[in-house]
């Protein structure tokens, strides 16, 4: 527990989403839909990081999944190209938000977010974490 500047104090907990996509329903919704399905998910950094290889876009799609799981939207289908994957040069990835995303993610009270992707053989994996500031009161309720 911290406190913040008004002394009053503040919690923070941790969301974790994850998941796992299969690189070969990756590559048949590509050879299905071809630009339609790839302007859909991915902004054009995206693409361009991925340099059109479904191993990579595999794993921003499971990084895609993985924020929404966080995120836990209500009924509300959330745009999936306003949650970008980054790719840093020194080869680390992080997540830029935009649009009701990220209007969410504050409602919620994320401060902080972390991404971790990989991919072996067929599958790719992502695994998000996010710090998320709250009162005393909702980290008892929420555990």
């Amino acid at each position: 527990m911290t406190t913040d500047p008004r002394g009053s104090s503040v919690a923070s907990v941790l969301r974790v989403g994850t998941d796992l996509t299969s690189v070969a329903q990756v590559r048949e919704s590509i050879a299905a839909h071809g630009d339609r399905y790839l302007d859909r998910l991915f902004a054009p950094e995206e693409l361009t990081d991925a340099r059109d290889d479904p191993r990579r876009l595999a794993a921003r799609f499971a990084a895609k999944e993985a924020v929404l799981k966080v995120l836990r939207p209500d009924d509300d289908a959330l745009p999936w190209k306003e949650i970008r994957v980054r790719r840093h040069s020194t080869g680390w990835t992080d997540l830029v938000l935009s649009g009701r995303v990220a209007e969410r993610a504050r409602a919620i009270g994320v401060e902080h977010w972390a991404v971790s992707l990989t991919h072996e053989g067929d599958l790719a994996c992502a695994v998000v974490v996010a710090t998320i500031k709250t009162s005393p009161a909702a980290t008892m309720e929420t555990g």
